[in-house]
């Protein structure tokens, strides 16, 4: 293509925008609706999927060692452990460290038991993949000098079926409200063309190709999907940030965390512009492609 016609089209395109003044604000007001939307879809579903790997990283399987088990004994149940299909690291904890934690976390009254220690040597087991975590439990319970296992099973399990209906869903609602943005801006772009009927006609009579036809619509198409991602991307970069601050501090005492505001803002930037672009260039093309059937 001749850098002229490239010209050309750019501004055809751009003169059709400012001629269609309240369709093309229609247009954009639709689709920054729905980038929005969208934006916000993909914070927080980046962000609870962020939330749910730490939390499904953080599932461990405890081993409690029977109180007559020796040395050895505690030595082989450790390799066992590590033999068991699926296991990433064994890490064991004696009753007096096991106390300890206990003094930490819940007072000093604990530290009565100093003298007459009830708690188990333990193994600490994790899984390389939280959801084997049951079949990692399962084969540990089963070993012998093992009293009892303990993983939380009923908790975790409904934790794992949770995740994994958010992101589905969330999945389903982004498709949908592209689609809509695409049909949206696919409508637009046939209005214009009923306008210009004429005008295309004569077009095609005096030798222009299809693609001649159709450069500047799906032009007007990636105008109209990048004009509506600015203030979706000037919104969420402020609301994201204002939400960060408030929020992350109030998280430092827990095993989880948001997603970091560099570079994670600029990557849902680039979606949101990508999704914009991309949502307006394939409504036009479908609307050309569709109805002038050229």
């Amino acid at each position: 293509m001749k850098i002229n016609t490239v010209f050309r089209h750019l501004r055809e395109s751009l003169r059709n925008i400012l001629r269609n003044s309240w369709m093309t604000f229609a247009s954009v007001s639709a689709v920054t609706v729905t980038l929005l939307l969208v934006g916000v879809f993909v914070v927080l579903m980046l962000n609870m999927n962020k939330i749910a790997t730490d939390i499904e990283e953080d599932v461990e399987v405890k081993v409690f060692i029977n109180l007559e088990a020796d040395e050895p004994a505690i030595a082989k149940l450790g390799a066992e452990l590590e033999s068991i299909a699926g296991v990433e690291s064994v890490a064991y904890s004696s009753k007096e460290q096991e106390l300890q934690s206990l003094i930490e976390d819940l007072g000093e009254d604990f530290s009565l038991f100093e003298q007459d220690n009830p708690l188990y040597n333990t193994y600490t087991v994790k899984a390389s993949d939280p959801k084997r975590t049951d079949f990692v439990a399962d084969n540990a319970a089963i070993l012998d000098s093992v009293n009892s296992v303990e993983y939380g099973e009923e908790r975790v399990d409904q934790l794992f079926t949770f995740f994994e209906a958010a992101r589905n869903v969330g999945i389903v609602l982004i498709v949908g409200l592209l689609f809509t943005a695409m049909f949206l801006i696919s409508n637009t772009i046939k209005i214009t063309i009923v306008a210009r009927r004429k005008e295309i006609e004569i077009m095609k009579l005096v030798g222009a190709t299809n693609w001649f036809v159709r450069w500047p619509f799906i032009l007007e198409g990636l105008w109209l999907g990048v004009l509506g991602s600015i203030v979706p991307i000037t919104l969420i970069t402020l609301g994201y940030s204002y939400a960060y601050d408030l929020i992350s501090p109030k998280l430092q005492n827990y095993f989880f965390s948001l997603l970091e505001i560099t570079p994670f803002i600029y990557q849902v930037n680039l979606i949101i512009l990508l999704l914009g672009t991309l949502i307006g260039v394939w409504g036009s093309m479908m609307s050309v492609r569709k109805f002038l059937k050229i």
